[in-house]
């Protein structure tokens, strides 16, 4: 288990998932064992931190209390966590893995290494696991001032020494900009001071640089009547003589092969950041999400930005046009990097997806000789030491930047204000993902943006060529899909196209009683759909299963070219009716709220399903579904669309002369009666008229007399 204390408190697990300590008195127990780093703390010191003059009846007791929660949270979260919280005569002491003695290693490491690119590489590292002002969730307590002060200074003291070694390495334009801010939040360090005056004078602003010089002379005099430090006046007169030892160094180019970007990389600057700082912490990250959602460029842009702090280079080793063989990643690395990449070296693995098993070999090879890996696919290699970063499609701001971007590129004189909501309406149909947006923009030209939104539901036809110099799964939308789904086995291919039925998402439940059948058997659903969800081809959130909307149309495509889509989309509708009838069971009993908030997850599905059950003609079950369905518009306020569906499914009723000469159970009348009391209430005037015509004639109209019985048991089951 970690702990952090380089920002607010923070505990993981060692798998990274974080864990949730419970109740404000127990995370300051917490950290405050943590600043006391490892040693005991008594029971009366931990009772004074924690309650001050405030102490409860019994304090000791109260403490203890403190302490087994504690205990148990970190238990909960990982076996043997109780076990770290350890108590004796001295006090209470807890056994961390704690990311400030993390911090402490690699700048101790840094400080011992000779070259320059190393101690900034190190340094980088170290700074990189500082997540915010240290323990700053407890700034105001007594207990913590101490260690979030001593903590601090060893950061700017780590600062500096970056400082420096980035000056040896002639990063001196880069360093005026980020040390400038710095420099005015702390006027009296001396050493930062004189690091940004040494990197004005080698960026030819010898002015600012004496400027600086005099105002620190001046502060230093006024607010604590010193004069600047020996070193700091040497500087100076090194500048005032234009001394050649302030020269800049010959800057040394890291060994790369990354390709020069040709455009502007738009809305990823926070993806970037917290790339390169999974690149610190750990010597294996994977980025992973669907098609064409960026990760090769996210990586390219974290790797080149990084590049500084490996000083036996950063190489690109593309593996999509390669065999699944182990012997040919091995050798692919081996020419682009070197036989034995040493530790100094990052190498970017890109498009793994079609190649997992044999890339997880080799990667495992480059972290035993001691080297970083940056990988890319749309699955985890799934070996020991692995850090994900799932890349998320665009936020919608985003997405309309980089489409206007692009298009007016394509389209001299495309002005992105002119239509506003169609450019909204195409960003958010591509669900954000940049490969899509950009093969849209590159349509505007011929097709102008609102002609474009229109045609998106054709999207595979409209999206249909992109440009010449892109590999043969970035050109067309069709072949990104194509991409994602050959490597899919036959099981997974099935749930997928089914899958793709359900408008609104689903839940596990609802994926099994559609999508089993044939390749896959019930039993078999999760463990699919979780391999689904690894290959970025499904997302899950709040237990609900979904495809982006491409993925989706795609699925859709494949399921009628397998000639299942009658047959599951009855499967979809059969389950949303019973799940209606179930819900009505509850309408009036303490689980009504619960049914109520189901329904809402499901709206998109039932609308879907009464839809699907009209057009296919299945009268009896949109009959069901209307009927079950009329109480939950009416608390929903949505009577209208209620008395919508109430026609609809009464007007395919009415041809039905089966229906018609069938008699009419009670409790079948009854849900009737409701959805016609419903029509009642959205009309008015004349309207009402043909709304009571329509309540009689559903009391003559019959439905299945199983539908309310034996239907029902599979209801509660579905629910």
């Amino acid at each position: 288990m970690r702990f952090g204390v380089l920002g607010p408190l923070e505990v993981t697990t060692d798998a990274g998932r974080p864990v949730r300590i419970p109740e404000l008195k127990v995370r300051g127990l917490l950290a405050d064992l943590l600043v006391h780093g490892g040693a005991p703390v008594s029971s009366g010191r931990l009772i004074d931190d924690l309650w001050g003059p405030d102490r409860p009846g019994d304090p000791a007791g109260a403490l203890r209390v403190k302490v087994s929660q504690l205990r148990r949270a970190l238990e909960d979260a990982e076996p043997g966590g109780r076990e770290l919280v350890e108590s004796g005569r001295a006090g209470y002491r807890l056994r961390a893995d704690l990311d400030a003695d993390r911090f402490r290693e690699r700048v101790a490491r840094a400080r011992a290494a000779a070259e320059p690119a190393v101690r900034a590489g190190l340094l980088t590292g170290a700074l990189a696991l500082w997540r915010g002002p240290a323990l700053a969730d407890f700034a105001d307590e007594e207990f913590a001032r101490g260690a979030a002060a001593r903590l601090e200074e060893e950061r700017l003291t780590a600062l500096d020494d970056l400082a420096e070694a980035r000056l040896a390495l002639g990063e001196h334009h880069a360093l005026v900009a980020e040390l400038g801010d710095l420099a005015v939040r702390h006027p009296l360090r001396e050493r930062l001071q004189a690091n940004l005056i040494r990197a004005l004078y080698r960026s030819g602003r010898q002015h600012e640089a004496l400027e600086g010089y005099r105002r620190l002379r001046d502060r230093l005099r006024e607010e604590l009547g010193l004069d600047p430090s020996p070193e700091l006046a040497a500087l100076h007169q090194a500048i005032l003589e234009q001394d050649p030892s302030l020269q800049a160094p010959a800057r040394a180019v890291p060994r790369t092969n990354l390709p020069v970007p040709l455009t502007e990389l738009i809305g990823r600057d926070a993806e970037v950041d917290a790339v390169r700082g999974h690149l610190a912490r750990s010597r294996l990250v994977t980025l992973t999400g669907p098609g064409g959602v960026g990760k090769t460029r996210l990586a390219l842009e974290a790797a080149a930005r990084s590049a500084g702090a490996y000083p036996d280079g950063v190489f690109l080793v593309e593996l999509a046009a390669l065999p699944p063989d182990p012997d040919a990643i091995d050798e692919a690395v081996t020419a682009v990097a070197g036989p034995e990449p040493s530790g100094g070296a990052l190498l970017v693995l890109d498009n793994c997806e079609h190649a997992v098993d044999a890339v997880a070999k080799t990667a495992g090879r480059l972290l035993a000789a001691g080297a970083r890996v940056l990988a890319t696919g749309q699955e985890p290699l799934g070996i020991s030491g692995e850090l994900l970063h799932v890349v998320p499609p665009l936020a919608q701001a985003d997405a309309e930047r980089l489409f206007a971007a692009r298009a007016a590129a394509a389209a001299p004189g495309f002005a992105a204000d002119a239509d506003t909501a169609a450019v909204a309406a195409v960003c958010r149909r591509l669900d954000g993902i940049p490969l899509a947006l950009e093969l849209a923009a590159a349509r505007v030209r011929a097709l102008g943006v609102r002609e474009l939104a229109e045609r998106l539901d054709d999207r595979f036809a409209v999206l249909n060529s992109g440009r010449r110099g892109s590999p043969a799964r970035q050109r067309t939308l069709r072949a990104m899909m194509d991409w994602s789904w050959e490597p899919l086995g036959e099981a997974e291919r099935a749930v997928l196209r089914r899958l793709a039925v359900h408008a609104g998402g689903c839940t596990l439940l609802a994926a099994e009683l559609t999508c089993a059948g044939g390749e896959v058997a019930r039993p078999e659903i999760a463990d699919v759909i979780a391999r689904l969800v690894d290959r970025s081809l499904v997302t899950m959130a709040g237990g609900r299963y979904r495809l982006l909307e491409s993925v989706a149309a795609y699925s859709l495509e494949r399921l009628r070219e397998a000639g299942e889509d009658g047959r599951v989309q009855e499967l979809h509708d059969d389950y949303y009716t019973r799940l209606a009838e179930c819900a009505e069971e509850y309408r009036a009993g303490h689980a009504r709220l619960r049914w109520l908030a189901r329904l809402d997850d499901e709206t998109a599905n039932l609308r879907a399903a009464l839809e699907s059950t009209v057009r296919r003609g299945d009268t009896r079950r949109a009959l069901r579904l209307t009927a079950a369905l009329a109480w939950f518009w009416i608390d929903r306020g949505r009577t209208g669309e209620g008395h919508r569906a109430l026609r609809t499914a009464l007007a395919e009723a009415a041809g039905d002369p089966r229906l018609r000469a069938a008699a009419a159970g009670d409790g079948e009348a009854a849900r009737l009666l409701a959805a016609a009391d419903l029509a009642r209430r959205a009309a008015n005037g004349t309207a009402a008229v043909t709304a009571t015509a329509d309540a009689a004639a559903a009391a003559e109209i019959a439905c299945d007399p199983l539908s309310a019985g034996a239907d029902r048991a599979g209801a509660a089951a579905a629910g």
